[in-house]
Protein backbone atom coordinates (compact mmCIF):
# COMPACT_ATOMS: atom_id res chain seq x y z
CA UNK A 1 0.00 0.00 0.00
CA UNK A 2 1.24 3.23 -0.88
CA UNK A 3 1.31 5.94 1.81
CA UNK A 4 1.29 8.67 0.02
CA UNK A 5 -1.77 8.07 -1.54
CA UNK A 6 -5.53 8.88 -0.94
CA UNK A 7 -7.44 11.88 -0.20
CA UNK A 8 -6.19 14.27 2.24
CA UNK A 9 -8.12 13.15 4.95
CA UNK A 10 -7.16 9.77 4.16
CA UNK A 11 -3.48 10.73 4.64
CA UNK A 12 -4.62 13.28 7.64
CA UNK A 13 -6.56 10.27 9.41
CA UNK A 14 -3.16 7.70 8.44
CA UNK A 15 -1.06 10.52 10.15
CA UNK A 16 -2.64 11.23 13.18
CA UNK A 17 -2.99 6.97 13.85
CA UNK A 18 0.62 6.84 12.98
CA UNK A 19 2.01 9.54 15.56
CA UNK A 20 -0.56 8.43 18.03
CA UNK A 21 1.42 4.88 17.68
CA UNK A 22 4.68 6.50 17.83
CA UNK A 23 4.07 8.19 21.31
CA UNK A 24 1.93 4.95 22.78
CA UNK A 25 5.18 2.98 22.20
CA UNK A 26 7.30 5.72 23.53
CA UNK A 27 5.11 5.52 26.52
CA UNK A 28 5.36 1.73 26.66
CA UNK A 29 9.27 1.85 26.23
CA UNK A 30 9.23 4.20 29.55
CA UNK A 31 7.45 1.78 31.39
CA UNK A 32 9.47 -1.39 30.27
CA UNK A 33 12.69 0.89 31.34
CA UNK A 34 11.09 1.28 34.30
CA UNK A 35 9.58 -2.55 35.13
CA UNK A 36 13.46 -3.50 33.94
CA UNK A 37 14.87 -1.80 36.37
CA UNK A 38 12.76 -3.09 38.60
CA UNK A 39 13.49 -6.62 38.21
CA UNK A 40 17.47 -5.46 38.41
CA UNK A 41 16.71 -4.36 41.82
CA UNK A 42 15.24 -7.08 43.35
CA UNK A 43 18.78 -8.45 43.94
CA UNK A 44 19.20 -5.73 46.63
CA UNK A 45 19.83 -6.93 50.17
CA UNK A 46 17.12 -3.62 50.87
CA UNK A 47 14.56 -4.92 49.09
CA UNK A 48 10.90 -5.47 50.58
CA UNK A 49 9.33 -8.65 48.97
CA UNK A 50 6.26 -8.22 51.39
CA UNK A 51 4.03 -5.55 49.87
CA UNK A 52 1.17 -7.37 48.86
CA UNK A 53 -0.91 -6.04 46.08
CA UNK A 54 -3.83 -3.70 47.59
CA UNK A 55 -7.47 -4.92 46.99
CA UNK A 56 -7.95 -1.42 45.45
CA UNK A 57 -5.56 -2.39 43.12
CA UNK A 58 -7.97 -5.03 41.60
CA UNK A 59 -11.09 -3.25 41.81
CA UNK A 60 -9.44 -0.73 40.01
CA UNK A 61 -8.22 -2.70 37.11
CA UNK A 62 -11.80 -3.76 36.83
CA UNK A 63 -12.90 -0.35 36.82
CA UNK A 64 -10.18 0.37 34.24
CA UNK A 65 -11.09 -2.90 31.89
CA UNK A 66 -14.68 -2.47 31.64
CA UNK A 67 -14.08 1.34 30.49
CA UNK A 68 -12.52 -0.37 27.93
CA UNK A 69 -15.94 -1.72 27.20
CA UNK A 70 -17.73 1.09 27.64
CA UNK A 71 -15.25 3.21 25.31
CA UNK A 72 -15.22 0.57 22.35
CA UNK A 73 -19.55 0.42 22.88
CA UNK A 74 -19.56 4.23 21.98
CA UNK A 75 -17.31 3.88 19.17
CA UNK A 76 -19.73 1.44 17.85
CA UNK A 77 -22.98 3.36 18.78
CA UNK A 78 -21.34 6.06 16.87
CA UNK A 79 -20.98 3.79 13.38
CA UNK A 80 -24.24 3.19 14.51
CA UNK A 81 -25.21 6.12 14.76
CA UNK A 82 -27.18 5.74 18.00
CA UNK A 83 -26.23 8.91 19.50
CA UNK A 84 -28.02 8.34 23.11
CA UNK A 85 -26.40 5.27 23.46
CA UNK A 86 -22.66 6.53 22.69
CA UNK A 87 -23.67 9.19 25.11
CA UNK A 88 -24.30 6.81 27.83
CA UNK A 89 -21.30 4.68 27.13
CA UNK A 90 -18.88 7.94 26.90
CA UNK A 91 -20.01 9.10 30.11
CA UNK A 92 -19.97 5.27 31.89
CA UNK A 93 -16.24 5.51 30.43
CA UNK A 94 -15.83 8.94 32.29
CA UNK A 95 -17.27 7.38 35.59
CA UNK A 96 -15.27 4.57 35.36
CA UNK A 97 -11.77 6.24 34.73
CA UNK A 98 -12.22 8.80 37.50
CA UNK A 99 -13.05 5.50 40.02
CA UNK A 100 -10.04 3.99 38.73
CA UNK A 101 -8.44 7.04 39.87
CA UNK A 102 -10.05 7.15 43.25
CA UNK A 103 -9.18 3.65 43.84
CA UNK A 104 -5.50 4.11 43.10
CA UNK A 105 -5.21 6.78 45.47
CA UNK A 106 -7.00 4.33 48.12
CA UNK A 107 -4.52 1.55 46.89
CA UNK A 108 -2.01 4.20 47.86
CA UNK A 109 -3.29 4.73 51.48
CA UNK A 110 -3.34 1.23 51.52
CA UNK A 111 0.10 0.51 51.23
CA UNK A 112 0.81 3.40 53.39
CA UNK A 113 -1.56 2.15 56.36
CA UNK A 114 0.63 -1.11 56.03
CA UNK A 115 3.71 0.71 56.99
CA UNK A 116 5.33 1.09 53.74
CA UNK A 117 6.01 4.95 52.77
CA UNK A 118 7.03 6.09 49.28
CA UNK A 119 9.43 8.99 50.37
CA UNK A 120 11.41 10.16 53.87
CA UNK A 121 13.51 8.62 56.00
CA UNK A 122 11.11 5.62 56.33
CA UNK A 123 10.85 4.66 52.83
CA UNK A 124 12.69 1.59 50.52
CA UNK A 125 13.92 1.32 47.24
CA UNK A 126 10.47 -1.22 46.74
CA UNK A 127 8.15 1.75 47.34
CA UNK A 128 9.57 4.50 45.79
CA UNK A 129 9.94 2.32 42.48
CA UNK A 130 6.23 1.17 43.10
CA UNK A 131 4.76 4.63 43.65
CA UNK A 132 7.00 5.97 40.63
CA UNK A 133 5.54 3.13 38.41
CA UNK A 134 2.25 3.38 39.59
CA UNK A 135 2.18 7.40 39.60
CA UNK A 136 3.82 7.37 35.88
CA UNK A 137 0.72 5.28 34.83
CA UNK A 138 -1.96 7.76 37.11
CA UNK A 139 -0.42 10.65 34.61
CA UNK A 140 -0.98 9.28 31.46
CA UNK A 141 -4.92 8.74 33.11
CA UNK A 142 -4.91 11.84 33.57
CA UNK A 143 -4.28 12.62 30.28
CA UNK A 144 -6.13 9.80 28.92
CA UNK A 145 -9.29 11.73 30.83
CA UNK A 146 -8.49 15.13 28.78
CA UNK A 147 -8.20 13.66 25.75
CA UNK A 148 -12.00 11.48 27.08
CA UNK A 149 -13.54 14.56 27.95
CA UNK A 150 -12.20 16.04 24.26
CA UNK A 151 -14.57 13.35 23.20
CA UNK A 152 -17.37 14.11 25.03
CA UNK A 153 -17.14 17.31 24.29
CA UNK A 154 -17.27 16.25 20.08
CA UNK A 155 -19.57 13.72 20.62
CA UNK A 156 -22.07 17.03 21.88
CA UNK A 157 -21.04 19.02 19.18
CA UNK A 158 -22.04 16.53 16.45
CA UNK A 159 -18.44 16.04 15.32
CA UNK A 160 -18.20 12.43 14.92
CA UNK A 161 -21.06 10.76 12.56
CA UNK A 162 -20.92 7.29 10.78
CA UNK A 163 -18.00 7.27 8.52
CA UNK A 164 -16.70 10.32 10.47
CA UNK A 165 -14.69 8.67 13.49
CA UNK A 166 -11.10 10.02 13.58
CA UNK A 167 -11.48 11.44 17.11
CA UNK A 168 -13.27 8.88 18.73
CA UNK A 169 -11.13 6.05 17.46
CA UNK A 170 -7.81 8.11 18.29
CA UNK A 171 -9.25 8.23 21.96
CA UNK A 172 -10.27 4.69 22.22
CA UNK A 173 -6.92 3.80 21.03
CA UNK A 174 -5.52 5.86 23.29
CA UNK A 175 -7.52 4.63 26.23
CA UNK A 176 -7.20 0.57 25.16
CA UNK A 177 -3.59 1.46 25.37
CA UNK A 178 -3.88 2.90 29.14
CA UNK A 179 -6.00 -0.29 29.84
CA UNK A 180 -3.33 -2.74 28.94
CA UNK A 181 -0.84 -0.87 30.02
CA UNK A 182 -2.38 -1.39 33.42
CA UNK A 183 -3.22 -4.59 33.31
CA UNK A 184 0.71 -5.19 32.47
CA UNK A 185 1.68 -3.36 35.38
CA UNK A 186 -1.22 -5.22 37.84
CA UNK A 187 0.50 -8.43 36.23
CA UNK A 188 4.02 -7.74 36.76
CA UNK A 189 3.77 -6.94 40.54
CA UNK A 190 1.83 -9.55 41.10
CA UNK A 191 4.46 -12.05 40.14
CA UNK A 192 7.84 -9.83 40.66
CA UNK A 193 7.45 -9.18 43.81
Amino acid sequence: MDLTQGTPEVKNARAKKMMLWFGMISIAMMFAGLTSAYVVSKSRPDWVSAIDIPMAFVFSTIAIVLSSFTFYFAKKSIENNNRSAASISLFVTLALGLLFVFLQFKGFSEIIDAGFYFTGSESTITTSFLYAIVFSHLVHVFGGLVVLLVVIYNHYKEKYKPGQTLGIELGAMFWHFLDFLWVYLILFFYFFR
